[in-house]
């Protein structure tokens, strides 16, 4: 039996050792076929030399799914990209405290076809940021800052996020995820806690376009709602952290039986991607003491959400546009604008009350 077989709902990834050969990617569960092409994530390296500000975007969103050695070459070189575009890979080897292998490893899971590739994009991202291209207000928001920093500060990390977001955004994956939404017979979202909003507004959305969707929040409807998919509809799973054994547990239920299934989340090797034939991540945004809910992982879902929502548009115009301005038709009344001005038409407050 497989690891995604005895996956239980809520465990969290187990690392391989530091400096082991490259991992090969895991089988689909008993009695499906995996999805057509490798799954992206950080056991499929990216395209040669992406630009370097896919470097950035990259660090962020495959750190936390990396092995710890890894992940330590990977923080070096986005933190520094000037002082380590100056090292072998020998020096870097030593001044991370790993191995060279473990070097050359980290720079092709980061896209690159070996560590001179990426000494070339650090330089290259070295002299962007010297430019005064790259913002230089931080994101790190301190109890004492002033409100005017804080708004700075947050405007500056929601850019960011979209930016790292759309980089690192695999458009095969999307254009699968698409063409899966157009056609489906029924579609379920599933996310709890902040995803859950993601969850409804994406249902939303696609049920103005009409299409039937469905979003559940709760893990007991979701689970007794997934055991009714088939082969035609399709599910999609929304969590930041991958690793939520509620939004897990229905999406493996929809993928034992036959649906087309969709992870969205900031973690592309996170377990739920293990049932999902189809991953779109999103940036790994920094959580901190003073944001334990950072609402730029929301953001990023977002971003994802309307990038879907407009593809799936484009390809059923002929039913979603008349679909979507029936929509608005049936809710103008509902939107009572007062013309500046004018006389008030309802009752005044004194002429309501009893």
């Amino acid at each position: 039996m497989n690891a995604k077989e005895t996956f239980t709902p809520g465990s969290a990834p187990t690392d391989a050792p530091a400096d082991a050969p490259g991992d090969a990617p895991e089988p689909a569960p008993a009695g499906r076929a995996p999805a057509d092409g490798p799954r992206p994530g950080p056991l499929t390296p990216a395209p040669p030399v992406p630009a370097p500000a896919a470097l950035r975007a990259r660090v962020r969103s495959l750190g936390p799914s990396m092995t710890r050695s890894i992940q330590i070459v990977a923080e070096a070189v986005a933190a520094d990209p000037a002082g380590c575009a100056q090292l072998t890979v020998t020096a870097l080897a030593e001044h991370t405290g790993t191995s060279e292998a473990t070097v050359v490893r980290t720079a092709r899971l980061l896209g690159y076809p070996g560590y001179r590739g990426l000494r070339l994009a650090l330089a290259a991202l070295a002299a962007q940021q010297e430019s005064g291209a790259a913002p230089a207000v931080t994101v790190d928001i301190a109890v004492d800052d002033p409100l005017a920093d804080v708004v700075a500060k947050l405007a500056h990390e929601e850019a960011q996020t979209l930016a790292d977001t759309a980089a690192g955004l695999d458009l095969t994956q999307l254009a699968g995820a698409v063409a899966a939404l157009s056609t489906a017979r029924r579609i379920d979202v599933y996310g709890v806690g902040a995803s859950a909003l993601v969850g409804r507004d994406l249902a939303q959305k696609l049920l103005r376009i009409g299409l039937i969707a469905h979003a559940h929040s709760d893990p007991h409807l979701a689970v007794t709602n997934a055991v009714l998919l088939r082969p035609g509809d399709v599910a999609v799973a929304i969590t930041h952290s991958g690793s939520t054994g509620d939004v897990i547990e229905p999406l493996r239920t929809a993928f034992e039986h036959g649906a087309t299934t969709i992870a969205l989340t900031g973690r592309p090797n996170a377990p739920v991607a293990h049932y999902a034939d189809l991953v779109l991540a999103t940036s790994a945004a920094r959580e901190t003491q003073l944001r334990p809910a950072a609402m730029s992982s929301r953001t990023s879902q977002l971003y994802v959400v309307d990038c879907l929502f407009v593809g799936v548009a484009q390809r059923t115009y002929a039913t979603a546009a008349p679909a979507l301005a029936a929509s608005y038709e049936a809710l103008a009344p509902r939107h009572h604008t007062a013309v500046p001005g004018s006389k008030r038409t309802g009752p005044t407050r004194q002429e309501s009350r009893p």
